[in-house]
């Protein structure tokens, strides 16, 4: 390769490296700080900007066209939260996995729409869900939001006029026990008519339900302007998916003028009046505060859960723990760094500072790599990270033994460092690949239930090793031909510059 080539690699890899920097580091106008954020309180991570995003605006004017964000996600080890394992109320054998897929898809939406966005939503096993949030503030209104099944139902409220449904043959069932009155008594040996709690046959008509929520396409909260003196009051625009509108558009087109219900698992939340036909959506108005509105359109957009839930356990992790888990890894992770540049640098002389500036470049590059997935640290997570950093180190060992044995069998130093690098390629590749292999295996195992915990260190271990394919190769191939050159009349007279 000549110089001009390793040039353009080295302007590339610098390039490359300042954009890590940039999303990797946290200073006070971009990046996050992750030690604060995991003790923030709501108000306090926004100030601390724990949500950091790159915008792009390509035409110039002042809107961005495109924004990744570039927030660290933690997960529960490290900044706290709630555990939560869901089990279905229902025999196992009453439901498909299908079903079970898009209940934990219908839950995650709910976590989502709460803000937790670094929640993972996981299926665990043939009826069990593991729910994982966070930092989350409120963990009984969380449990609520998650585990409510959530049935909406438009109904028909405003009479009993059109088509009605008769319940021939029916009783109603009371809540509580019956009790007789007076003095009236039970002949010995006979059951006691009342104790099954059942009275009169039903003899009027129940309302009929026009559209479920599984019509609606979105729905969401907002402020309407005042009118004439009054406030601005709150509202929910909905819209409705196109397969439903000729119903919906049908049912509200008959009863302009009249209630109609909105009811979630048996509660009426809203009864508004139709104003007009509603074909492809509408607005739910009813004195709602903020907080009323926004947890009402949040329960339109969810949905029902196909399949009813309860809490088989939680766990709440404090924030405390999470701290000092975070000061930890960071410790020893930096001794560990320290360590390592130092025994190459010590022990591979200008070989060894150029894998230290590949290590470097690699420490960066992963934890951008990190952030703009993004993948979600744990301490299992961050303990692949740092076992990655070793394997990176590996193929830069294998490569410079390479070397150090052909400059003792007398070749040219060009030819030496060439044929270090295309004979160790294959091994650091073969070795890489198997490895990451391994992890696929691991992550498999970390979706079966209490295993969870190591697919983080799958995930970074995997993406460590990956980038290494990288900069074991390419950028420690760059930076040591460019330290050769710098320094090759020193090198030509003394071969221990080289380690050999």
């Amino acid at each position: 390769m000549n110089m001009s080539r390793h040039s353009r690699w080295l302007l590339f890899i610098a390039l490359l490296s300042a954009f890590c920097i940039w999303v990797a580091t946290p200073p006070e106008s971009k990046g996050v700080d992750v030690a604060a954020c995991a003790a923030a309180d709501e108000a306090a991570r926004a100030d601390l900007k724990c949500s950091e995003n790159i915008e792009i605006d390509t035409d110039g004017d002042g809107v961005p066209e495109f924004a990744l964000n570039i927030t660290q996600s933690l997960g529960l080890d490290l900044v706290g939260g709630l555990r939560v394992l869901l089990q279905a109320d229902i025999a196992a054998d009453s439901f498909t996995a299908e079903d079970l897929g898009e209940t934990a898809n219908n839950v995650s939406r709910r976590v989502n729409a709460l803000g937790l966005t670094e929640a993972t939503v996981q299926v665990q096993g043939r009826d069990r869900i593991l729910v994982e949030l966070p930092g989350v503030r409120d963990p009984q209104q969380a449990i609520a939001t998650i585990q409510q099944t959530a049935l909406l139902e438009f109904v028909d409220f405003g009479g009993l006029g059109g088509q009605a449904y008769e319940l021939v043959n029916s009783e109603i069932v009371t809540s509580e026990q019956v009790t007789m009155r007076g003095d009236a008594t039970v002949p010995e040996g006979e059951e006691d008519p009342l104790a099954a709690r059942r009275a009169h046959p039903v003899t009027g008509l129940p309302f009929r339900t026009v559209m479920t929520g599984a019509g609606l396409q979105a729905a969401s909260a907002v402020l309407a302007p005042p009118q004439g003196t009054g406030s601005p009051e709150w509202m929910i625009n909905f819209e409705i998916k196109e397969e439903f509108q000729s119903v919906f558009g049908g049912f509200t087109g008959e009863r302009i003028g009249q209630p109609m219900a909105i009811v979630l698992d048996g509660e009426v939340l809203s009864a508004p009046v139709i104003q007009a036909q509603l074909s492809s959506g509408g607005v739910i108005t009813g004195d709602f505060t903020e907080e009323e509105a926004n947890t009402l359109a949040l329960q339109l957009r969810s949905g029902a859960l196909p399949i009813p839930l309860r809490i088989e356990s939680t766990q709440e992790v404090g924030a405390t723990l999470g701290q000092e888990s975070v000061r930890l890894s960071v410790q020893a992770g930096v001794i560990g760094v320290i360590v390592v540049l130092a025994f190459m640098l010590i022990y591979y002389r200008l070989p060894g500072l150029a894998a230290d500036l590949a290590l470097v470049v690699f420490i960066f590059l992963n934890i951008a790599v990190f952030k703009l997935l993004p993948v979600t640290l744990t301490l299992p997570a961050i303990t692949g990270f740092l076992i990655s950093i070793g394997t990176a180190v590996d193929g830069n060992i294998l490569i410079f033994a390479r070397i150090k044995e052909e400059l003792r069998a007398g070749l040219a130093l060009e030819a030496a460092l060439k044929a270090g690098f295309d004979r160790a390629w294959t091994s650091i590749r073969d070795s890489n690949l198997s490895t990451i292999i391994i992890c696929g295996i691991l992550f498999m195992f970390g979706q079966t239930p209490g295993a969870s915990i190591v697919a983080g260190f799958a995930v970074t271990l995997a993406i460590g090793l990956i980038l290494n394919l990288f900069t074991a190769v390419i950028v420690t191939r760059t930076f040591l031909y460019m330290l050769v050159g710098f320094f090759r009349s020193r090198i030509e007279n003394n071969r221990a510059l080289l380690g050999a």
